[in-house]
């Protein structure tokens, strides 16, 4: 894991992650046509312009197994053999269907018990509007990422504000897709907000719904939430650290795009989905954070003198990339609510490293033969360079050289 990956201008992997299914788009709700729109778990909140994975799921179970299963084959689903090629032909009797099975619902009771049985629930019932609208705008979403692609290289602020205009606000459904699709793509989020920001001529929240720009705000809180499910907190001594530093740094961006630029009105709802959002990554990070400690003093320290010595790889492991998860929260901290929890991590970390860096470099020149404490003491300079600086690193190397002279 690189120091300058978790410092990436984009994190387009963790913004764009699916969890994985066989690396085969026929195994994804609708054959992956609404890959664009989707997110990994459910919200508290139900944004416009995308859709809850488990949601889409239920609605493409539903399709195929109970609504067409005359056009769509299931033995080909289950096989995962059925592509977006295979759906698209069939895709306008799909939605007709669907649109009617919608209208059937809500003047039957009977036939709106039946749906939700069939979907799994309210929730899904409640989803299946956004998951049709979904389908109806799929031809736009590849125009939509391009057009986020493009924001990117765009260095004159008058064409980003044009741009911008030129998304369908008169249509709040569709423009709510639109920016979803396309904000995937975007690098830097905080200059589609000043640019609106400068359309709207004032920043407060009221100003930028009042000009149609609120699906791009939800767009953003979306965004924001799907990147905390990759901070969940985890056992594995393998867990993908530099993808949780990714995501953190990626949920940073999206939501000081927000909270840095635009007055939100206390107790809004776009208030309360961001109070909500930080929480939650606040939750899942902190778990972590308490780990750092306890793992840089099971690495780097000797063995009792009654037991044999011996490096702890995964120990090693576990302690460099606390310590690189603990820089990305510092770089991050304005985003979350972890500022007691960090402080006392920070600084502990810095009197643990300091202390093992100490004992480590004495033990090396004493036994400079000894393999273990050669590989413990550069594991500590690898956490000393990212808790404190390569300067310091550098020192502690010279340090080290010079004792092996000795030697």
């Amino acid at each position: 894991m690189s120091q300058a990956t978790n410092r990436s201008e984009h994190s387009n992997a963790a913004a764009n992650s699916v969890p994985a299914r066989g690396g085969s788009k026929a195994l994804l709700p609708f054959a992956g046509l609404i890959e664009p729109v989707i997110i990994e778990e459910p919200s508290s909140h139900a944004f416009a312009g995308c859709v809850a994975r488990p949601y889409a799921k239920a609605a493409w179970v539903w399709v195929y197994r109970d609504l067409c299963p005359d056009l769509i084959s299931r033995e080909a689903v289950d096989a995962a053999t059925f592509t977006s090629a295979d759906l698209e032909p069939v895709m306008s009797q799909v939605l007709v269907r669907m649109k009617d099975a919608l209208a059937r619902a809500g003047k039957d009771s009977e036939e709106a018990r039946r749906l939700r049985a069939m979907l799994g629930g309210d929730e899904e019932r409640a989803a299946l509007p956004a998951v049709l609208n979904a389908l109806r705008g799929r031809a736009l979403f590849g125009k939509a990422q391009t057009f986020g692609r493009a924001l990117n290289t765009m260095t004159d602020d008058a064409a980003v504000s044009t741009a911008l205009q030129s998304m369908p606000l008169q249509d709040p459904s569709l423009a709510s897709l639109l920016f979803h699709s396309a904000l995937g793509h975007v690098a830097n989020p905080t200059r589609l907000v000043t640019a609106v920001i400068k359309i709207a001529g004032s920043g407060t929240e009221g100003a930028v719904a009042r000009i149609g720009f609120g699906p791009l705000v939800e767009a953003i809180l979306a965004h924001a939430h799907n990147q905390i499910h990759l901070m969940r907190p985890t056992s594995s001594t393998f867990a993908d650290y530099d993808l949780v530093c990714r995501a953190l740094d990626r949920f940073h961006r999206l939501v000081r795009s927000l909270t840095g630029y635009i007055e939100f009105t206390r107790g809004s709802l776009w208030a309360s989905i961001l109070s909500a959002s930080t929480k939650q990554a606040s939750d899942f990070v902190e778990p972590r954070l308490r780990d750092v400690v306890p793992n840089i003093n099971l690495a780097l320290r000797r063995a009792r003198e009654s037991t044999a010595d011996r490096l702890d790889s995964d120990r090693i492991l576990a302690a460099i990339n606390g310590i690189y998860l603990l820089s990305t929260v510092r770089a991050c901290r304005d985003s979350l609510a972890l500022n007691a929890t960090f402080d006392q991590v920070w600084s502990q970390s810095a009197q643990t490293l300091e202390h093992y860096l100490q004992r480590n470099l004495d033990l090396h020149r004493e036994i400079p033969a000894d393999a273990i404490v050669s590989a413990r003491l550069d594991a500590g300079i690898k956490m000393a360079e990212i808790r404190f600086n390569p300067e310091y690193a550098e020192t502690l190397r010279r340090a080290r050289s010079a004792a092996e002279r000795r030697a």
